[in-house]
């Protein structure tokens, strides 16, 4: 049987031999979640970048230059963190550079993987889907928050276990911890949130609506895989 598992926090790497296995990158608030809004609205690429400076740079290559520090949008960049400006022909055949506080650092960190895939509550089906048709082992790497870990990125690893667990067998107990959680919170994710640390952060700024629309299963059927240095479908 094929195995799943969760690492809970980029900073835990360095426990697992990725080379042969799929690795889905989540940051549900809310870096993957504008990736896969971006593609189901016509993005023709988003280039994830660790380094901040780095991204700007492509603004020069003609890419609109996208992300966050701490939540907020970067200074000069053209867009922020927000899914809700990853919509319409905003972005329809556009190329994008993104930098973000926790999820492209986890997507740079999960590089050398057999392949690394974009996982969030909004193609959750196409995450599962594609997991159990394909023969490898996966693993789901957790963005957090700044090394730290966080709610709503292991709730979205345990809805994944909860949905191949008749399939795909945990690989140690950080899986069943997830899907534990998940099936506490499934009823009402956005409650169950709501004394988390990154759903204040949030909170604070304003963006509510955010939060309850990253948490929505199954809006979208796209699934961001990088190829090279590029995510694309």
């Amino acid at each position: 049987m094929k195995t799943i598992d969760v690492c809970l926090s980029p900073e835990l790497m360095h426990l697992y031999d990725v080379r042969d296995r799929t690795v889905v990158v989540v940051d549900i608030l809310r870096a993957t979640s504008c990736m896969v809004t971006a593609f189901a609205h016509g993005v023709a690429s988003i280039t994830p970048f660790a380094n901040l400076e780095a991204c700007r740079a492509m603004k020069a290559k003609g890419y609109i230059t996208s992300g966050e520090r701490d939540g907020k949008k970067v200074e000069g960049f053209d867009k922020g963190n927000s899914p809700f400006e990853y919509m319409g022909d905003q972005v329809r055949d556009k190329k994008i550079a993104f930098t973000t506080t926790n999820g492209t650092q986890a997507i740079e960190k999960a590089k050398g993987a057999r392949e690394i895939i974009i996982g969030s509550f909004l193609n959750l089906t196409s995450v599962a889907r594609y997991l159990l048709l394909n023969e490898h082992n996966t693993l789901v790497v957790c963005a957090g928050w700044k090394g730290k870990v966080n709610l709503e990125d292991t709730l979205f690893a345990g809805a994944l276990v909860e949905k191949l667990k008749d399939y795909i067998g945990p690989d140690c107990d950080a899986p069943l911890a997830a899907q534990y959680l998940y099936n506490l919170a499934k009823g009402d994710m956005v409650k169950f949130l709501s004394n988390s640390s990154h759903f204040n952060r949030l909170a604070k700024l304003g963006i509510e609506k955010d939060i309850a629309y990253c948490v929505t299963p199954d809006q979208f059927h796209v699934l961001p895989r990088l190829k090279g240095e590029a995510l694309v479908i």
